[in-house]
């Protein structure tokens, strides 16, 4: 695949989305450097949820404007609110509003499902060809449902699938202990996503693509981005903190949250707000399970992965420098405890990192509004992982100056 360009190319950012797209260009014949102020996956990309979720479904919406007062009201609903942070992200919830506005939400869905109708093709090849395909399992995920309430609270989710042609299978009772033996007998329905895989290590992954872009010829650089300027012959250079230059043709900016800092100092803010994720690590639960599992009503998931079981979810609006709230994490071992009655608490870790989401939960993967030869992949919610392999092919395409594999003009930077 690689063309033996000459072209450089930096990619801030060494999480799952910005070590993708180092591997896919450096592949392509580019010359990459890869930065990071940490060591790569060990950011918001350490602790996802390893789940390749397929089944896009948008933030807002009339059905979510429901349930947003009760959640926010209930201390262990699956969005938290930290009262004085409530002031600051109202411009944020506002545009999040006015993203569920019935002609958006369809433009958003379209938009969401286009890049989950390749997401599976795409990372699937991208295991391949960084020799890991047993990274990927080959079960899929259960949506369970407590009672037939929950059930036909979430058939709109339902119907968007079948809409856009997605695979799945109502199972009763019986075919759910059939599926996974662990679950308790009392939930009601569950919804089986064959295509909804998991990654056996979220945090392996990010460090084999490093480790293969690096074995490609990619180099890795150490060190805080400050700035990005452009120069008079036309290359661009990346300023860190330790003051540093990055000089290269293209700059690629795929740091999370904090890609925000950087495209104010662009001229170009974006409303790139964190929703704090919580998970739980469990090295003894005492269980083994074959499919991830997901809880709609509670906005939550549990998943096999890193040699454990994962409890992890929801969300925590509180800006990126509040201390952790510990206290959300174990709810939401106890509502696993709940479908999961054998599941041990032991050997475990608590982890919190920020999503880097936008309002209208699809991600920015675009060139700049303002400076030639920058790009950004950003904003991917909860869906960092699985749309990491097709950022990564689409913004190679961009840098390469070739057609997309889908329209890029719903994921601009410019759409605000």
């Amino acid at each position: 695949m690689a063309n033996e360009t000459n072209e450089t190319v930096a990619v801030v950012g060494a999480g799952v989305i910005g070590a993708s797209i180092a591997f896919e260009l450096q592949r392509r014949g580019f010359q990459v450097t890869l930065i990071d102020k940490g060591e790569p996956g060990r950011g918001t990309s350490y602790g996802n949820m390893a789940s390749i979720a397929l089944d896009f479904a948008a933030g807002s919406g009339p059905s979510t404007w429901k349930k947003l007062p009760r959640w926010l009201i209930d201390p262990e609903g699956p969005v938290w609110l930290r009262p004085g942070y409530a002031a600051k992200i109202l411009p944020w919830f506002l545009r999040f509003l006015a993203a569920g506005r019935p002609a958006r939400l369809r433009e958003i869905e379209d938009a969401g499902m286009s890049l989950s109708r390749i997401a599976l093709g795409d990372i699937t090849a991208m295991l391949n060809a960084i020799g890991a395909p047993d990274l990927m399992t080959e079960e899929g995920c259960l949506a369970i449902y407590e009672t037939e309430a929950e059930f036909d609270a979430d058939r709109g989710h339902l119907d968007l699938m079948r809409r856009y042609g997605m695979e799945f299978e109502v199972l009763s009772n019986g075919a759910i202990q059939y599926y996974e033996p662990t679950l308790s007998p009392k939930i009601a329905k569950a919804v089986l996503l064959p295509d909804n895989k998991s990654i056996r290590d979220p945090y392996k992954l990010v460090v084999k693509l490093a480790d293969a872009a690096k074995a490609a010829g990619a180099n890795f650089v150490s060190g805080q981005v400050k700035t990005v300027e452009r120069k008079s012959d036309g290359r661009t250079a990346v300023l860190l903190e330790n003051g540093n230059r990055i000089e290269a043709d293209k700059v690629i900016l795929a740091a999370g949250v904090h890609t925000r800092f950087l495209a104010e100092a662009l001229g170009e803010p974006i409303p790139l707000e964190t929703e704090r994720g919580y998970h739980t690590q469990i090295m003894q639960p005492g269980i083994s399970m074959r499919y991830s599992v997901i809880w709609p009503h509670r906005a939550f998931m549990v998943t096999p992965t890193a040699g454990g079981i994962r409890v992890g979810g929801n969300v925590e609006l509180a800006g990126l420098t509040a201390a952790p709230d510990f206290r959300r994490p174990r709810v939401l071992v106890r509502h696993a405890q709940r479908i999961l009655p054998d599941l041990k608490v032991q050997d475990t870790s608590e982890w919190m990192g920020h999503r880097p989401a936008l309002p209208d939960t699809i991600p920015i993967v675009s060139p700049s509004s303002k400076m030639p030869g920058v790009f950004y992949a950003t904003g991917h919610g909860h869906l960092g992982l699985t749309y990491s392999a097709t950022t990564a092919r689409l913004i190679a395409e961009m840098v390469a100056g070739v057609k997309t594999a889908v329209d890029i003009k719903p994921f601009r930077i410019d759409r605000y």
